[in-house]
């Protein structure tokens, strides 16, 4: 079943084992079965730690679970985890085995004090690449916590469970038999949702933190670059994220940053967080800003407001929140979302294998969301508003050549229509004969574009018209301090290499703030010896 080189990778992971498990396999006659089979007997066959068992007796059948020696209870895979799933499964197999998980410790303390028996379901596709950040976060709360269940359903290979559930997006989590959420989520974001003291607890912690010479708002690439260079001053510095990594979490494939020849989103996240983490950074995640505050005087300190009631300080401010997809804004997008509506082809389109699908958007991404779901689905209809598809000419031809593609431009979507339960059409009109037309469909995939995380700003920083945060050369807002950088401002060209070297500017730019400004006293390290210089 596995390549020679992926055993011995295996092999190598296996060897970290600090104890014994089991596999106890549920199989049935299909063929299916027998493909699970022969991955979990070349599992068993790289360690004597690792002991397989086909009398499993689950309904969902091929599944298996992955248990410690001589217990029934541990992570239960329905379905052949490879693909992006197969990482997943390695960290099960480890952290069964003994082997330490890389989890900050409060997590795992939080993780064993729930007392609650919670069951968890979460369905998700092999193509997904946020599933995989939901599946180990599971995996390991019911590794660490006996009276909790977790089960991965490959969704594609569920198909009749999935249409039952009206699962129309992954990754999708039940939680003792009702929805939980949808989407990416990370241990620390589960656990808060189910430990109802923690919002209260991470506010206590972080107003106790001392102001900071440079506070990052966002955690993309341009406010990873920002704290980098930050930090390299010898600074204080801190960095807020909704979620470290930003949009480049939901990339799938990155071919364009210089140095890296080809990558995929979750891991240039993850190499951007290891790095920040080289340096003395205080790293908040899953830390959402409200407002800002600016200083009451020159050299004062800018207060950031958290969702959780929280304030940080800070004599220099870097934005950079980046941006979102951008919604249609129709009837029916926001009722049946995750229930037909999808923004993410790579990791919804397999659930909708051999159905009918539309595409909104006629750039790049719309493009290329109708030529990757085209390979999948029955048929794409693909919808642009403006009198021709704005995608790359190599794009369109590849898209034009497609039998089970059709194109619709000067396409006014108008509605998005359902049975109650999911989508089951859409309604447009012809912008240049005004005719009205509707379309028998079951998914629609958003691909229009970002509208900027800027929101919160609007009482104090000077915006746009389409909402981003107006930055002069050197990154500069209208507020004395504060700085922006990346796909949150009026800088052109959405690129994550642009947004890195706006991130690493404004850093230099408030640095420059900084040491100019009469409290200085309060930086620390080298930026010390330039004001010795300086002086």
């Amino acid at each position: 079943m596995l390549e020679a080189q992926m055993k011995s990778q295996l092999q190598a992971y296996l060897s970290k084992l600090q104890k014994p498990i089991q596999l106890i396999a549920s199989l049935d006659k299909s063929d299916k079965s027998s493909e699970l089979l022969a991955l979990l007997e070349d599992i068993a066959g790289l360690s004597p730690l690792v002991v397989l068992t086909t009398s499993g007796e689950d309904l969902r059948r091929p599944s298996f679970v992955v248990a410690p020696a001589g217990e029934e209870h541990g992570v239960r895979f329905a379905g052949i985890p490879l693909g992006h799933e197969f990482t997943s499964l390695v960290l099960a197999l480890l952290w069964t085995g003994g082997h330490p998980p890389k989890v900050e410790q409060q997590h795992i303390e939080q993780a064993r004090a729930l007392d609650a028996e919670l069951s968890f379901e979460v369905y998700v596709s092999l193509s997904c690449h946020n599933c995989p950040d939901v599946v180990q976060a599971l995996s390991l709360l019911a590794i660490l916590n006996p009276k909790i269940k977790t089960t991965v359903i490959d969704g594609a290979l569920f198909q009749d469970e999935v249409n039952e559930r009206h699962v129309m997006a992954v990754p999708m989590v039940f939680l003792n038999g009702q929805v939980f959420g949808s989407g990416r989520m990370l241990l620390e974001e589960i656990i808060g949702k189910l430990d109802a003291h923690a919002p209260q607890r991470d506010a206590q912690m972080l107003n106790a933190r001392e102001p900071y010479d440079m506070l990052v708002v966002g955690g993309g690439p341009a406010g990873a670059a920002a704290a980098v260079y930050a930090a390299r001053k010898g600074i204080r510095v801190g960095i807020a994220a909704e979620r470290f990594g930003g949009q480049t979490n939901d990339t799938l494939a990155i071919e364009n940053y210089i140095s890296v020849l080809e990558t995929d989103g979750p891991k240039f996240a993850a190499a951007m967080e290891a790095q920040v983490r080289q340096y003395d950074v205080d790293i908040m995640n899953l830390q959402r800003a409200t407002r800002l505050v600016p200083a009451s005087e020159p050299g004062g300190f800018i207060g950031i407001e958290l969702s959780n009631g929280a304030t940080l300080q800070a004599r220099s401010v870097v934005l950079a929140t980046g941006a979102r997809w951008r919604n249609v804004d129709v009837p029916g997008e926001q009722t049946y979302r995750n229930r037909g509506v999808a923004y993410c082809p790579h990791c919804d389109g397999p659930l909708f294998k051999g159905k009918r699908v539309a595409v909104i958007g006629g750039g790049n991404s719309g493009v290329e969301a109708a030529i990757d779901l085209a390979g999948v689905v029955a048929h794409v209809t693909l919808l642009e508003f403006g009198a021709e598809l704005k995608a790359d000419a190599v794009l369109v031809t590849r898209l034009k050549s497609l039998p089970n593609v059709t194109v619709h431009v000067n396409a006014q979507t108008t509605e998005i229509t359902g049975d109650g339960q999911r989508v089951n059409g859409l309604r447009f009109t012809d912008r240049v004969t005004q005719k009205p037309n509707e379309l028998a469909l079951e998914g629609v995939f958003v691909q229009i574009g970002l509208v900027p995380n800027t929101e919160w700003l609007k009482e104090t920083v000077t915006r746009s018209r389409f909402g981003e945060i107006v930055v002069d050369a050197k990154g500069h807002t209208n507020v004395d301090g504060v700085f922006a950088a990346g796909d949150a401002t009026t800088v052109p060209y959405k690129q994550i290499v642009i947004a890195a070297g706006e991130g690493a500017k404004a850093a230099l730019s408030a640095f420059d703030h900084l040491i100019r400004q009469p409290q200085a006293q309060a930086v620390q390290g080298e930026a010390r010896k330039d004001l010795a210089i300086a002086g």
